[in-house]
């Protein structure tokens, strides 16, 4: 019996219980292993893979859609990897083909690395933006942020959910609702006892990982992260928007240098939903 050609083999959906190939095949790539974000991806997302012949996974990929369940108004992708052994050979070609047919009419968004941007744009996908990932040890200085800030309590989620809509645009509360018991830090900002921005920090192998960064302003975005900072002896990370010019200036004083600079690319809409002056960085690039 033959052996199928590599973009003929099934495609199949992929559960927690991959975390662990998930992970093998990021580190076969030269990625952190990231089995937190991997977890967190599986349980609110939806993953897509292939298995290797010789074991392990091929190829693998994660869905994450935001909206209401039986018509998403937008769906992200993330964590597009293919094993090294298998590279160039028109595996991760065929497995966002079948991406792009699974989301039907709902627009896609992604981040892209220079090197997966040429097989995005051959897929029709349309750089929108640009995102700036910057790590570092956090150092203290220059004026102290004005506004106030405080650690999130349960009472405070449906309002984080009704600022996030706002900003976000479609409904993210299935993985907004997973950020508690995900994150390490959950702050809120207030303004006259009103919610006026949220960011988390949680655990990425040596760092820990700012986002989502949701603000009222940069000012308001400054003092959340130098709050998330002092609670924290790792380095940070986070991906901003470029557009955030001032928050990114001032990020790099603190002792934050830039590592890559990613294109936000999308398919089926010309930009992203909500508004973009108040979302400073996602979650993680993998979910939007």
């Amino acid at each position: 019996m033959s052996t199928p050609s590599l973009p003929d083999l099934p495609i199949r959906r992929l559960t927690r219980r991959d975390v662990r190939a998930c992970a093998d095949l990021s580190e076969d790539r030269g990625w952190p292993r990231e089995e937190h974000k991997w977890g967190l991806l599986l349980t609110a997302g939806t993953g897509y893979g292939i298995d290797a012949p010789d074991g392990g996974l091929l190829t693998a990929c994660v869905v994450t859609e935001y909206g209401p369940r039986e018509r998403p108004e937008l769906a992200a992708v993330g964590m597009v990897l293919v094993a090294e052994r298998y590279a160039r050979r028109g595996v991760g070609r065929h497995l966002m083909r079948h991406v792009v047919e699974q989301a039907g009419t709902t627009p896609l968004t992604l981040h892209a690395t220079p090197y997966g941007r040429p097989l995005y744009e051959e897929l029709g996908f349309k750089v929108t933006g640009r995102a700036e990932m910057v790590r570092g040890r956090f150092v203290s200085g220059g004026p102290a942020p004005t506004v106030a800030t405080r650690a999130a309590t349960a009472a405070d989620l449906s309002a984080i959910l009704r600022l996030d809509a706002e900003v976000f645009g479609p409904d993210r509360t299935h993985f907004l609702a997973r950020l508690p018991a995900f994150a390490d830090q959950l702050r809120v900002a207030e303004e006259g006892g009103r919610l006026i921005g949220y960011a988390a920090a949680w655990p990425n192998m040596d760092t820990h990982v700012v986002g989502p960064l949701i603000a009222h302003d940069t000012e308001t975005a400054k003092a959340l992260v130098a709050a998330l900072a002092s609670g924290t002896d790792r380095p940070l990370r986070t991906d901003v928007d470029v557009r955030h010019e001032e928050l990114l200036v001032w990020l790099k004083e603190r002792g934050l240098a830039g590592q890559s600079l990613n294109a936000v690319m999308n398919y089926g809409a010309p930009d992203l939903p909500g508004d973009w002056t108040r979302r400073f960085a996602p979650l993680t690039v993998a979910a939007g």
